[in-house]
């Protein structure tokens, strides 16, 4: 299977980068086949039809699983992210598998994937058949969080 994580976090090498890769290993007993990371693409997220964001997309678009990972900033995911999805026009994902992934530093943020990047992915045609997963960034490699979400993600891709 063919996967992809999208890191949204403006540093590279991140916690968030981490907390992808060993989702999509968890979910598909392998790393992921490619990791776009957004603060590689910079500046370039910018420019409409820049070569560097138009691979990242072909990529994304090349997917049978797609993970779309983010810290939360200010009650939401960042700025990276929203500017990389804005190159998507509606639909262009085609119900794509998707996992929104956020990392934060409390429980008061739970909510940011579900009422927040959820409906973004839905706009351009993800299909997200799994809860958002929201883990703590300092636990993200230990959470039971993840351990609960594990059994339910499975069951929704494998229908």
């Amino acid at each position: 299977m063919r996967t992809v994580a999208v890191i949204g976090n403006p540093r590279l090498g991140s916690r968030t980068r981490q907390a992808a890769e060993l989702v999509i290993e968890r979910l598909s007993d392998a790393p992921p086949t490619a990791v776009i990371e957004l603060a590689e693409l910079g500046p370039s997220l910018l420019e409409w039809g820049n070569a560097e964001v138009t691979a990242a997309k072909d990529e994304v678009l090349r997917a049978e699983l797609l993970l779309i990972a983010s810290p939360v900033f200010k009650a939401s995911f960042t700025g990276l992210l929203k500017l990389f999805l804005d190159h998507f026009d509606a639909g262009e994902l085609a119900g794509k598998p998707t996992i929104a992934l956020l990392l934060g530093g409390s429980p008061a943020h739970t909510l940011v994937g579900e009422v927040h990047l959820k409906p973004v992915l839905n706009e351009i045609g993800a299909s997200c058949p799994t809860p958002a997963l929201y883990l703590i960034d300092t636990e993200w490699d230990t959470s039971p969080a993840l351990d609960g979400w594990l059994p339910t993600a499975r069951r929704a891709l494998h229908r």
